[in-house]
């Protein structure tokens, strides 16, 4: 079997025996509905629902469809937009927990919803923040920085959710990164967090210059902890250090390399905001990772209670919060720190008082793919395909992420299409090549 999921010789596309299987799997998508897309599309609000405002800088590019804002790629300049989330009562969701609408438009009485979604430039963008700050009650401002295989409106709706859940009173700033939203694109995505490098170090700068900010906290999570540590060092080195109004960075489920975090807190100098690590030992995403980057230990995953880890984290003054017995996130256990009620309290808790998100879209199918790929084999891959293809008919995530692994591994010239021509393409065609012919 493996001969046959193998590319040609000449390095032309996937064999006819995989493509069936991929073939397969888009029938099963196009026959199965799952989440709606175009979710920020924006409805009239509710008096029952809550609302949370934020801010957001973005290195994406726009996206084409309504109601989605932004895409994966990569955008020349960073842009701007002001949106307006509506959350349900607490009587109908849990804490926690994102409301996702089952259904276009969505019902702010049961669904997460947006009220307000517009671009601006930067002088509104600055005058937003200004405002806002001031009608705050102690001046501070809270940036997320969202993790790998996140869409646009997946970190939208995580940060509201975290925002409502802490009950922070920080003004929200959201600093989104070009991610493909697909679990095969983890070479792209940890490349764009690269490219975003600049982009959030000018932001830093700019919160540091402005007097109205009395305070600024940072929360970053999985992918996004590399793209928040790598702009404060550039931002320390440029500086010859960090501002005193840094007063948090907290670090979730980082995916760092446990020996570039040390390199890195070195290069911040001795004037540093207070950091606080939330681990846990069965991150299963995070375990992963560390295959993929040579079996270096991800900080995220560490034993703080073990040598040397526990005597580093003390010498550089880093609180630790083992997330490791708490039964809450998704089953790869990578977004515990959203989605446990105590823990999103405790993050609220250490920012009112001056004191310390999706990936969340993995399905059955994509944790058979992670098993199959080992470190990105295109032969490991596309066997995960074809094992996972079963669960696209069972498993929603899987489903809506499907045709995002498959052009990865095909590619469009492939066929491995997923709009809506797909699923009207005709059974001779796909019969011959796999494929649909336009």
């Amino acid at each position: 079997m493996t001969r046959h999921l193998t590319r040609n010789a000449k390095g032309g596309a996937p064999s006819w025996p995989l493509l069936q299987c991929v073939a397969l799997g888009l029938t099963l998508l196009s026959a199965c509905a799952g989440r709606p897309t175009g979710v920020l599309q924006p409805v009239a609000a509710n008096p029952s629902a809550a609302q949370v405002e934020m801010l957001v800088t973005t290195t994406r590019s726009r996206a084409e469809k309504p109601g989605e804002m932004f895409s994966g790629e990569r955008a020349l300049s960073p842009t701007f937009a002001e949106i307006t989330v509506s959350i349900p009562p607490d009587t109908v969701r849990k804490a926690g927990e994102v409301a996702w609408p089952r259904k276009l438009p969505p019902n702010p009485e049961t669904d997460f919803a947006t009220l307000q979604a517009a671009e601006v430039d930067r002088d509104a963008a600055e005058k937003w923040l200004s405002s806002h700050v001031r009608k705050s009650p102690d001046g501070s401002v809270l940036v997320f920085i969202h993790g790998f295989n996140n869409h646009f409106e997946d970190a939208v709706f995580r940060f509201a959710q975290i925002i409502h859940d802490s009950g922070a009173r920080s003004v929200p700033v959201l600093a989104t990164w070009p991610s493909r939203g697909s679990l095969l694109a983890y070479g792209y995505d940890r490349e764009s967090t690269n490219y975003t490098r600049n982009a959030v170090e000018r932001l830093f700068q700019y919160l540091a210059r402005d007097p109205e900010v009395k305070e600024v906290s940072i929360l970053a999570h999985s992918m996004g902890n590399w793209l928040a540590l790598e702009s404060l060092r550039q931002m320390a080195i440029r500086n010859d250090g960090l501002p005193a109004k840094f007063k948090n960075v907290m670090l979730a489920a980082p995916d760092v390399d446990v020996d570039v975090f040390g390199s890195q807190i070195a290069d911040m100098g001795k004037q540093r905001p207070r950091f606080t690590l939330f681990v846990s030992r069965d991150d299963r995403a995070l375990a992963v990772s560390r295959r993929v980057w040579g079996n270096v230990s991800r900080l995220g995953a560490i034993d703080p209670e073990q040598s040397p880890y526990k005597e580093e984290l003390a010498a550089n003054g880093i609180t630790v919060v083992d997330l490791t017995k708490i039964k809450a996130g998704d089953n790869l256990h990578h977004t515990k720190f959203a989605e446990s009620p105590e823990i999103v309290q405790l993050i609220g808790s250490r920012l009112s008082s001056g004191q310390t998100l999706t990936d969340s879209r993995l399905g059955l199918g994509d944790h058979i793919v992670a098993a199959t790929a080992g470190a990105a084999h295109t032969v490991g891959t596309a066997a995960g395909l074809v094992v996972a293809a079963p669960a696209v008919i069972v498993d929603q995530n899987t489903r809506q992420n499907y045709a995002h692994h498959v052009e990865t591994l095909v590619g469009p010239s492939g066929g491995a299409r997923s709009n809506k021509a797909d699923s009207e393409c005709g059974k001779e065609s796909r019969t011959r090549s796999g494929s649909c012919n336009p």
